[in-house]
């Protein structure tokens, strides 16, 4: 006897009835605070780009997929436009200056949503104190505590400086230190470990790092690598001597088992550029050994630095102090006017390739942003005396662009998939202070808005996917970021939107604080910190501890 109870009819009633309620209750209570619809997911794991929808649960991706008009509280109108994971900054140098601008304009204006700092071997802490600097000593977890008062609009976290930690055992000199001195300096690394610093920078071209002999790097680099944490090396050398400097770093690797991280991989000096992808082919063949180790780069054909570091490193010890009595003495004079000139010479290879980035004062206020050449032209006196004599008058402050890689080279970099992109920039306020005229490089502004234009859609050295990779989900996995650099459900919600087809940097070496165009939305754990190309006043950022 027939009972009229159709199985796979009431099966199908009872799920068209679920959904039907489920969409009631969606528009009565919606399910998501926030709502992103109708755009193009690029999720950060290098693959295929797909059309969804993203809904948002506080700071968490908490749904991707077709959602329902009524779902979210509010809604944002994504249609045309890309969505990605908020841009990783694996190499910055904003550990001072998001204390002075927590607003982060040239981060957030980019798309960057966190920033790794303490990078080339100094960092804001451990800081020793300076009595007659009138400076306390600082720890990490005080750093810390700082950055969350100011209340930053981006994320951060801090790799520690092996030249902080060298200069607060020994100070700016050239000897080796004392089984003492390197197991103090240990103690030092190991507690800034524990108050969440992800790792430890080296600055090999700077002072004091230069005087660093490889053993104690490699010392240092045993604490890292048995807390799992990262190494990020300044080599030694970027141009006449890369090839030793790369292999300097994957010895420390392969001696230590530490994560190891290639700072802004690059061959300056026209005569070096053939070695670019020598020193690609060393990376490899390392990690096809087993070390863990990748690099990072910018998307420039210009460095940017201190004008000592075309000294030799005799002249720079115990610092500017000492390197300004030294250019005032006749005979050292004479013998740095040969050695710097010779170096000029190797790299970046003429005085018109050096242009002058600091804001200078008196009678040299004319020509920040001019080249060295100018300036000797102007001065009628050679352009190696030019330079001398702006280091020091301004006592060895001096900062410079550095005109010295190829485009070609770039490209080639920035497409190997061992390199992730790192800006070697630093937080800037969009309208610079008051009588402020320096010309800073324009990575601070422009890296991540370069990286999609030029090199992704212009140049196509590297495909849409590839590129959101390195710049989000490539240096949060380096950085041990949890549930960051991707979309993905459960993690946190950093996100940018931009416009593929307009994504542009506007920034130049005489204009560098433009902000880029294109970039239309950046969230940071789920609030909108630039809107429409605008800043807002949301602050939302915190500190990433390890």
């Amino acid at each position: 006897m027939s009972t009229g109870f159709d199985r796979r009819a009431f099966l199908k009633a009872s799920a068209a009835g679920a959904a039907l309620a489920s969409c009631s209750r969606w528009s009565v209570e919606p399910s998501f605070d926030l709502v992103i619809r109708g755009g193009t997911i690029v999720d950060g794991s290098g693959g295929r780009t797909y059309a969804a929808d993203l809904g948002l649960r506080g700071d968490v991706i908490a749904a991707i997929g077709a959602l329902p008009r009524s779902a979210g509280r509010e809604a944002l109108d994504a249609t045309g436009l890309c969505v990605a994971p908020g841009f990783v900054d694996i190499h910055s140098h904003s550990d001072r200056e998001l204390l002075n601008v927590p607003s982060a304009d040239s981060r957030v204006l980019q798309g960057y949503t966190c920033e790794i700092t303490g990078n080339c071997g100094g960092s804001a802490a451990p800081r020793k104190a300076d009595v007659a600097k009138s400076k306390p000593a600082l720890s990490v977890e005080q750093y810390f505590a700082d950055v969350e008062r100011a209340r930053p609009a981006i994320h951060h976290a801090l790799l520690v400086g092996h030249g902080t930690l060298r200069e607060n055992a020994i100070g700016e000199i050239d000897r080796r230190t004392t089984p003492e001195e390197l197991a103090a300096m240990t103690r030092e690394l190991e507690q800034a470990l524990d108050e969440g610093a992800v790792g430890l920078s080296s600055g090999l071209e700077y002072v004091p790092g230069i005087y660093t002999p490889p053993e104690e790097l490699q010392a240092l680099a045993k604490t890292v690598a048995r807390r799992g944490r990262l190494y990020a090396s300044h080599m030694r050398n970027e141009d006449v001597r890369l090839f030793e400097a790369v292999d300097e770093a994957l010895e420390l690797a392969r001696a230590t088992g530490a994560r190891t991280q290639v700072s802004h991989l690059k061959c300056a000096g026209r005569g070096n550029w053939w070695k670019q992808a020598g020193a690609l082919e060393r990376i490899e063949k390392a990690r096809a050994g087993g070390l863990d180790v990748l690099a990072d780069a910018y998307p420039y054909t210009a460095y940017s630095t201190t004008l000592t570091v075309l000294f030799p490193s005799w002249a720079r010890e115990g610092g500017n102090a000492e390197l300004a009595k030294r250019l005032a003495d006749p005979a050292l004079r004479a013998k740095l006017r040969i050695e710097v000139a010779e170096r000029v010479a190797e790299e970046p290879g003429g005085y018109e390739l050096i242009q002058i980035a600091s804001k200078l004062a008196g009678a040299n206020a004319p020509f920040s942003g001019k080249t060295i050449a100018d300036l000797a032209a102007a001065k009628a006196c050679e352009a190696i005396d030019a330079l001398l004599d702006l280091v020091l008058a301004e006592h060895g402050t001096a900062s410079y662009i550095g005109h010295a890689m190829s485009v070609e080279n770039v490209a080639k970099v920035l497409a190997h998939p061992l390199v992730m992109v790192g800006s070697d920039g630093y937080v800037q306020a969009r309208t610079p202070p008051a009588g402020e005229s320096s010309n800073p490089h324009p990575r601070s502004f422009g890296t991540a808005a370069r990286v999609l234009g030029e090199y992704c859609r212009d140049r196509k050295a590297l495909d849409l996917a590839s590129a959101v990779k390195k710049l989000a989900a490539m240096p949060a996995e380096r950085a041990q970021l949890a549930r960051r650099g991707r979309i993905e459900r459960g993690f946190h919600a950093d996100l940018v939107l931009f416009d593929f087809a307009r994504v542009q940097d506007e920034t130049t070496f005489t204009d560098p604080r433009r902000p880029p165009t294109g970039i239309e939305f950046v969230l940071v754990d789920g609030e909108v910190v630039v809107r429409r190309g605008a800043l807002t006043e949301a602050r939302p950022g915190k500190v990433l501890r390890a």
